[in-house]
């Protein structure tokens, strides 16, 4: 046993790689992505360390050229999540135990790896599998993902070091365990950073976790696994089982062992999860610690002060870097009608440079969306608009999936701040504009603060600190993630913890201390030096 007090490194944010022309990491991604491409494989469940095959499997594609399969996966049913919550019983009994210093040193190591010679193959898998561009692999697949690992070690440690106040005579202390059970992650396709997250953050601090995978992203997350595994993750910590959310998610949440559920992903489904945790309440062992990020319908508010150029950039960036498929994603912008023609030229003549096509071509800003069924629901919100009085578009509208499945950037012009694209989450390349007159500047704050049901992101803009103060006071439950003059994407792990409330989610705040605690339970211990040997108090001495 160790007898001195160890120090987790004070963590910072990895460095960005730019990919430029001529540089060692382009180079090195470019050979990656043709290795994983001209290869097939077959990708098993994992349970208890150990591969598993069904026999049920489903086909992993390139969503840009969709004909091209990069393997299957195998899908796990009721018998195999059985299995995977018997092994990760199991296995708790040695991870809860061990010492956190060497929990620590596993996702440390983990960084380290994924920061050099594993980066080039989750970027290269999640640029295929997810259609990413190489930025937006780098900073999600790569960077995030890494201080996430290295952040979450420390802030365990920052929460053990919070200890009670002991007066004279006594000692008291404060014991962090984790949860007895397992922990249900469940991950998206848009975000490998989430899906190496959601399972691993639990695991810091002692937790075993089930993780199902978002079927359009078992490709990226298969690697993830075999980098928990090079980093001496034991068998069993995390038990790998993609599958339909029926087939997984039934018998999860029948276990009477479910003692949390980490969740990123529709507002829908974690209701339903909610609804069903809440009835089997009166057989489980445990209140399971729900932790859910889900939808956003985010904004961008501009004063007639704000410099168009630079929310010509913010907006275009935030509504179209990775197909606007970020829940953090620009969706809807209101917009001073004084400065809005000089708004719209520019606007208009910046995505019309755009390029959108194969993402190995690296002058392509966009990709494809993710797979069919997002593309056919994108593309309902883009008939709708085109079949309205109430809309025109300014820039795309159109969309193509003979060889992938791509939607051009589409810009709507509404006349109706309530209009269907303002108010409901379409998690595409679509945003939604509506010009108000500069003298309903406060109408229109309200019309942003009541339109939608989420409150995850937004952005004001403006150079009158009057109007800002404002603009903030106003606004401020309508996103947990608030920017002011930047755009309403790439929160930063240690820089801006992220989640929102409202229907966006219960607001932990992935990348800080606050959903570390989630996953911890506290034992107090009070330790007395000198115990009372006489029952009575002072007090009885008198009549």
């Amino acid at each position: 046993m160790s007898n001195a007090y160890f120090k987790v490194p004070v963590p910072v944010n990895e460095p960005i790689k730019m990919y430029a022309p001529g540089s060692p990491e382009k180079e090195e991604l470019k050979k990656k992505i043709h290795e994983l491409k001209n290869q097939k494989i077959e990708v098993p469940l994992i349970i208890g360390g150990e591969e598993v095959k069904t026999g049920n499997t489903a086909e992993m594609i390139i969503p840009h050229k969709k004909d091209h399969v990069l393997g299957v996966y195998h899908k796990a049913g009721k018998k195999e999540v059985e299995m995977a919550i018997e092994a990760a019983l199991e296995a708790r009994k040695e991870w809860a135990e061990i010492p956190w210093e060497h929990r620590a040193a596993i996702f440390l190591k983990m960084a380290d790896l994924l920061a050099g010679p594993w980066r080039a193959t989750l970027n290269a898998a999640t640029m295929l599998g997810q259609s990413k561009t190489a930025y937006q692999a780098e900073i999600d697949s790569a960077c995030e993902l890494i201080d996430f690992y290295r952040f979450n070690t420390y802030y365990m440690t920052q929460l053990m070091a919070d200890q009670p106040y002991s007066p004279a005579g006594m000692w008291n202390r404060l014991e962090y365990r984790p949860l007895e059970g397992f922990v249900f992650a469940v991950t998206p396709f848009n975000f490998t950073s989430i899906a190496g997250n959601l399972p691993t953050a639990p695991a810091i601090v002692g937790n075993v976790s089930l993780w199902k995978p978002a079927s359009s992203a078992v490709y990226s997350a298969y690697y993830l696994m075999k980098l928990f595994e090079e980093a001496g993750l034991p068998k069993g910590v995390i038990n790998f089982v993609p599958g339909s959310g029926g087939q997984v998610g039934n018998p999860v949440m029948e276990s009477p062992h479910l003692a949390g559920v980490h969740f990123t992903g529709s507002t829908a489904v974690l209701q339903g999860m909610w609804k069903t945790i809440s009835e089997n309440l009166k057989t489980n062992k445990y209140y399971p610690r729900i932790v859910g990020e889900t939808g956003g319908k985010d904004f961008i508010f501009a004063h007639n002060t704000a410099d168009v150029d630079a929310l010509v950039v913010a907006a275009i960036r935030g509504a179209f870097e990775y197909q606007g498929q970020k829940c953090s994603a620009a969706s809807r912008m209101y917009i001073p009608q004084s400065i809005w023609p000089e708004f719209k030229e520019k606007y208009v003549e910046e995505v019309g440079k755009m390029k959108m096509g194969d993402i190995e071509d690296f002058t392509n800003f966009m990709g494809a969306v993710i797979d069919k069924g997002a593309f056919e629901s994108i593309t309902e919100y883009i008939d709708y608009a085109a079949n309205s009085d109430e809309a025109e578009f300014i820039t795309g509208g159109k969309y193509n999936d003979s060889v992938g499945y791509f939607i051009e950037p589409t810009t709507i012009i509404t006349t109706n701040p309530e209009f269907k694209t303002m108010q409901e989450e379409i998690f595409g390349p679509v945003l939604t504009i509506y010009v108000y007159e500069d003298e309903k500047f406060d109408e229109a704050l309200d019309l942003c603060d009541t339109t939608s049901p989420y409150a995850l992101t937004g952005a004001i803009w403006g150079q009158d600190r009057k109007a800002l103060v404002k603009m903030s006071d106003k606004l401020k439950n309508t996103a947990g993630n608030f920017y002011i003059n930047d755009k309403p994407t790439a929160a930063v792990v240690g820089q801006q913890p992220f989640g929102g409330g409202r229907a966006s989610g219960t607001n932990d705040k992935a990348g800080s201390a606050m959903n570390i605690l989630r996953w911890m339970t506290a034992r107090t211990l009070k330790e007395t030096f000198d115990p009372p040997k006489d029952w009575r108090y002072p007090f009885m001495k008198e009549k």
